[in-house]
Parts: structure tokens; sequence; C-alpha cells
């Protein structure tokens, strides 16, 4: 049987608020355990909450980046349930009125194909603390810091039907939020997290299948490994004539294994009501005006820029703006270096390697975009050769030097394009292999093209990679055809 995949996402997005969402505490990440939390976030008696107005707008900025309907009035709910990192016994969440409404994000896959996923909605919420269990033998410490940080949690149809599908979205979510400036991505630190609804159904089959409930994958690796585990569960299952039970599923990233939680629960069962101790929240228009008004660049636009004004194809384009700081990190090094589509090519080849090897990102790569200019410019003024600098991006990465000049300058590694010099290498080199000159000139002419390879690898050689291989080819074919 040919089955269809079902996929909708829920996304918890942890806002850069430098305060809590109902309290004053930090959310700076990283403090020692049960040193940020207060007595509003802990919910002790007497207290009462005060929304933090800057989350407000964050949760605004989101909608109108992805044009969706803002919500001009918004109430907060309480979710009940008992957990020991949730102290109040409830979560200050949003449920029949969110602030952010229908929208959609637009995402490009692999195959240059579009698809528009449309959002069912955003909500404000206070996050819970966390449970750690790893230091703790036969016991669970609580380190409630985290309790109170804004999130807005965004709901998808279930318009997704890959996991190269669910990856791409959250790519591109990861973005939007980063380029908004509401969000700082980190996802190792929990600042993003996915909950991956899945179900599978007979290919031409209207009705859903059961789901399941995937929660917290904070990587797009693990989002992707844990869709495809899932898949394959749940087919297997249904063709050996049982049926998938609706649950709350754990995926642990580091061992690819995968394990029921619970039993997934609906809406009444959180007995849900409007929040007593905070009052609807009013959005005037002239503070939707204000806001839209400093939106900056978004992805979309900035791709149809880049296609524009530096002559990208639409697939560079696309990866370029898929990323705040890498777009930044293009930008400035093609403009210094005067020439784009270079500068595209080493951003997207030698540099993304780079930073995949060693596990950054490109905010702490060791090679600046200016570093990079530098490097780019060297190589179009024929100083260095594309292998040599190769070396000098490896010796820049390396600390060995601070731009491209002083690494070649150190090295020796500039490039030989004087033509007299050039010359009497390729005349050793011919003088040494008189057999294989003799063999290229008796071959036919399709078939030298091939044949000069040898040649010009042995002038490489010869001149230690520094001679310039344009010239190499010119004088060498000269000199075998006279």
């Amino acid at each position: 049987m040919m089955w269809e995949t079902v996929i909708g996402l829920e996304i918890h997005v942890q806002l850069a608020t430098k305060t809590k969402i109902f309290s004053g505490a930090s959310t700076a990440f990283g403090a020692e355990p049960n040193t940020q939390a207060c007595a509003v976030d802990l919910g002790l008696p007497g207290v009462l909450p005060v929304v933090n107005e800057e989350a407000i707008n964050m949760a605004i900025r989101f909608g109108l980046g992805i044009d969706a309907e803002i919500n001009k009035v918004n109430v907060f709910d309480r979710k009940n349930y008992f957990y020991p990192d949730l102290p109040k016994g409830y979560q200050t969440t949003q449920l029949d009125k969110p602030i952010v409404g229908a929208g959609h994000v637009d995402i490009t896959l692999a195959n240059g194909s579009t698809k528009s996923v449309r959002i069912h909605h955003a909500h404000l919420e206070e996050d819970a603390g966390k449970s750690l269990h790893e230091d703790y033998h036969g016991m669970t410490g609580i380190d409630l810091n985290r309790a109170g940080t804004p999130l807005i949690e965004i709901v998808t149809e279930p318009d997704l039907s890959s996991s190269e599908e669910a990856v791409a979205f959250a790519k591109k979510l990861h973005s939007i939020v980063t380029t908004l400036g509401i969000c700082d991505g980190e996802m190792s630190q929990g600042s993003m997290r996915f909950d991956v609804n899945i179900s599978v159904r007979p290919k031409g089959q209207e009705d859903l299948g059961t789901r399941t409930e995937t929660k917290n994958l904070n990587s797009f690796k693990f989002m992707e490994a844990a869709i495809h585990k899932e898949v394959a569960r749940q087919i297997d299952v249904l063709e050996d004539g049982g049926r998938i039970v609706q649950e709350t599923r754990l995926y642990n990233g580091d061992t690819g294994e995968a394990r029921s939680m619970r039993s997934k629960e609906e809406a009444n069962d959180y007995r849900y009501f409007p929040c007593p101790d905070l009052l609807p929240v009013v959005i005037e228009e002239s503070r939707l005006e204000k806001l839209r008004a400093n939106l900056p660049e978004m992805p979309d636009a900035k791709k149809i820029r880049f296609i524009s004004d530096y002559s990208l194809s639409d697939i560079d384009a696309d990866i370029l703006s898929g990323n705040q700081a890498t777009a930044a990190f293009f930008e400035t090094a093609a403009k210094l270096s005067g020439n784009a589509k270079l500068t595209s090519n080493w951003v997207l080849g030698e540099v993304t390697r780079s930073l995949n090897a060693n596990d950054t990102t490109i905010a702490n790569s060791p090679v600046t975009a200016e570093m990079l200019a530098s490097l780019i410019a060297r190589i179009k003024d024929n100083t260095i050769s594309g292998n040599i600098a190769k070396k000098v991006f490896e010796a820049m990465w390396n600390g060995e030097g601070k731009d491209a000049d002083e690494v070649i300058e150190k090295k020796g590694l500039k490039q030989v394009t004087d033509t007299g010099a050039i010359e009497t290498m390729i005349d050793d080199v011919l003088a040494a292999n008189a057999q294989q000159v003799e063999n290229y000139r008796a071959a036919p002419p399709e078939k030298r093209g091939k044949m000069i390879g040898f040649f010009v690898g042995q002038a490489m050689k010869a001149s230690k990679g520094k001679a310039n291989p344009g010239m190499v080819n010119q004088i060498l074919k000269k000199k075998l055809d006279d």
C-alpha cells in the first residue's frame, strides 16, 4: 500500500526580552539554577502578574512579518496541569483569543519548487521550568530559572508532507524570527523547540490518520530523524494490522531512540479558563502602524534583492538570505570585494564547509567578512590562484594572519605572473617529458584537450602551485601546438 505523510508543527519561540513575561526577573541564559525565579514566577500567595509590553510588541512583529491577522483584543487563559517544573500548577497562555491569527509562510524546496504553509495562529505564553535528570541518581533536579520566560507558540495547519518540507519550514521560521530580532535563534539553548504532529494515511484518502506528537526537538537534524523514524513506525504498525494510539512521544537525538511518553491530552483535559489576574490586551491601530513601519527587510524580500542587485541564482539567493547572520556576512564581503558571485561561491563553499566541520556558526567564524573580502580581492587581481586561495583561507581560519595580504606575504604564496619565468618553467617541463610531447603532437586534435592536463600538472608542480593557471595553459598550448 502507498502511504502519505501529514505533518503539522507547534513551535515554541523564546522571545528576546530582558525580563520575563509577567515579572521583572531576568531571562539571561546560563545563570546558576534557581537564581532567576522571583515570587511572581513561583506563584506565591499575594503576588500579581503584569504583562511585559515588549513581549506584546514582539508577538505583533511576528504577526506582521508573516502577513497574519492581529487580534486587537486578545485574552490570557490558565492551562491547568501538574508537573514538577510548573510551580503555579497552571501555565498562563492564550486559547480562544490569541494575539496572532491566520497567516502563511512560503518555503522553497530542494527541487526549486515553492509551497505556502498556513499558520493557524500564534499565541503568547509563559515557559515552564526545566527538569534535570543527568546529574541526579534516582532523582530529578528542578531549575525554575526558565519559568515565566516569554514564548510565542506558533501552530501550523497540517500542510507539510515530508521531513524535507518540515525542515525547510523550520529553517525559514528560524530566519524570520531572527531577522525580526524577536528571538536569538540559539536552538541548543532551547530558544526554539519544535513539537511535530505526525500521521499517515493511504494515498488518496481524505480523512486524516491518528496523529502522534513528538515533543521538544531542538535541532533541524533531530527533527528530520524523528520524523523519518515515526513515519516508518506508524506504517509498520498499520501494515501489521495494528492501530495508531494518539500519544505524546519523545525522541533522543543522542541515541536515535524514540519512546512513548504519555497518552495525548485534549484541550478540555486542561480545564482552560480566562486568567482572573490579567485584563484583556487591547492593541491600538497606532501601535500596529508604528511596529509595521519599523519592520526590517524580511528574508523573501532580501532574496529578491540579492537576485536583482547581485545577479545571484534563485537557489544561491535563497540560501544566503535564509539566515540573517549569513546574509549580513555575504553582503559585507560582496561590497568590499566588488565581486558578488565569487563571494557567494566562497560563502556557500569553503566558509560553510569550515563552519560545519568545526560545528560553529557564521557569527563565530574566525574568518570575518572583511577577511574574506581581502582574499577575494587577491584572487581578482591575480595575486593568488584559486588553489592557493584555499591555503590562504585555511591559514586565516587558523589565526595565522589578520587578512589575506599578511598570510600571502608570510608564506610566500604570491602567484607567479611573469611570462618569462613561466615560459622557462614550461621549457624545462617539456624538455623533461620529451616522449609525452611526441605523443601529444601525434594525437588527433580531439584528444589533445585531455592530454594537455599532464603538462599543466607538471608545470604547476614545478612552480609549487604559484604559477598563474590561465597563463600556464595559454603558453603550453602555444608551445605544444607550434
